[in-house]
């Protein structure tokens, strides 16, 4: 592999970059606790894993060249966003931090699970992730090593720095809720979040 500083410094700006991800980790902690930002995250990896194994079977080029299989995996991401946006906007309920803290409902477990399933699809239908697959990491491969063992360790990397940071957001939120136990400003996050989630839905689609 060339550069592979360059690599690592170029994923870490992208991991850190705001966007949707960090929007729907935030909006999940907040409203149903650090298990949910957890498992949102491990949701992101697990979406990561998948662009990883597409790269290495050499499809990733074949998505990015094909027209219409691109645009399939833009629309559906960019729906995906506006649904969960949507849903924030018009949610009902908020957080208490002592309900949080004593709540083991199968609920939440429930929701535990919701939270994986939004990070995989907010991951696997995130355009910008195949961006990122086919057009950074060819950058720093060498084509006369193994390419399936570069694409591998690079896309590990990535992973493995976005669930750094993921669960480093994660940890801040654990702390900071203590002091935004407050229902006003729990209303007007998520409605800020929900608006935000449906701009990069619509700016996804266009």
């Amino acid at each position: 592999m060339d550069g592979l500083l360059g690599y690592i410094t170029i994923a870490v700006m992208i991991v850190i970059m705001p966007g949707a991800d960090t929007i729907l980790l935030v909006r999940n902690t907040l409203s149903h606790g650090t298990k949910a930002g957890r498992y949102s995250t491990l949701g992101m990896a697990t979406g990561l894993l998948f662009w990883t194994l597409i790269a290495v079977l050499g499809l990733a080029v074949v998505i990015a060249k094909s027209v219409v299989l691109f645009t399939i995996i833009k629309y559906l991401g960019a729906a995906y966003l506006i649904f969960l946006g949507i849903k924030s906007l018009f949610a009902k309920s908020l957080f208490s931090v002592e309900e949080l803290e004593s709540d083991a409902s199968a609920g939440t477990k429930s929701y535990h699970k919701e939270s994986f399933r939004q990070g995989l699809f907010s991951n696997i239908f995130n355009p910008k992730t195949v961006i990122a697959y086919v057009t950074i990491m060819p950058q720093f491969i060498s084509l006369d090593g193994n390419v399936p063992e570069q694409l591998i360790i690079l896309g590990l990397i990535l992973t493995g720095l976005a669930v750094g940071w993921f669960f480093t957001l994660v940890f801040i939120m654990d702390h900071a809720k203590r002091w935004l136990n407050n229902a006003r400003f729990q209303n007007g996050f998520m409605k800020a979040a929900g608006a935000l989630l449906v701009g990069f839905g619509i700016k996804t689609a266009l």
